[in-house]
């Protein structure tokens, strides 16, 4: 059994580099939109590179609360050169969509070991990255609708307040988290 565990703790590990690389690349999306003062955008993805360091700690904090060991890895540097402007948002949906595989893996290989605590940890990001694969999607149809005029994005944005949803108190804890 603890060879079982041992191996989601391991994958969880590896998610736990991803999570961090996803915060870098939404950094390096950010950057590009500030450099063209498009600044809702860019703080749209500043928030986004928060949350995936966020869901980073949260994973640790799990690992540390189940006794497993933790590795902290180092990440590749993101591209930080866009075609135009939906080519960050095209990446962040792609971004997204392969997270959410990542953590639909997760599941299955918790519920594979039986370790139902790691599987009902995982839950939260099932839902969560259902919400980020909508959430993108709908943002990439709206800079590509207004790639002559990005400022209407800059309205859509701020009017559909995206990306400030507040706080979820269903959340799992964040390691060093208050």
């Amino acid at each position: 059994m603890a060879k079982k565990k041992k191996s989601f703790s391991d994958q969880l590990n590896a998610q736990i580099a991803n999570e961090f690389a996803a915060s870098q690349s939404y950094v390096a999306m950010a950057v590009y939109y500030d450099s063209e003062t498009l600044p809702r955008l860019a703080a749209f993805f500043y928030r986004q590179a928060l949350e995936e360091r966020e869901h980073a700690m949260m994973m640790t904090q799990f690992l540390l609360d189940t006794g497993a060991e933790v590795k902290i890895p180092g990440v590749d540097a993101p591209e930080t050169k866009f075609e135009d402007a939906a080519a960050p948002v095209r990446r962040a949906l792609a971004q997204e969509e392969q997270v959410s595989q990542q953590i639909f893996a997760l599941v299955g290989l918790a519920r594979e070991v039986g370790d139902y605590g790691a599987e009902q940890f995982m839950q939260w990001f099932v839902k969560e990255q259902v919400e980020e694969v909508a959430l993108m999607g709908d943002l990439l149809k709206a800079v590509e609708r207004s790639q002559e005029n990005l400022l209407l994005v800059e309205e859509y944005i701020s009017r559909e307040g995206l990306g400030q949803e507040g706080e979820d108190a269903t959340a799992p804890p964040v390691a060093g988290g208050e």
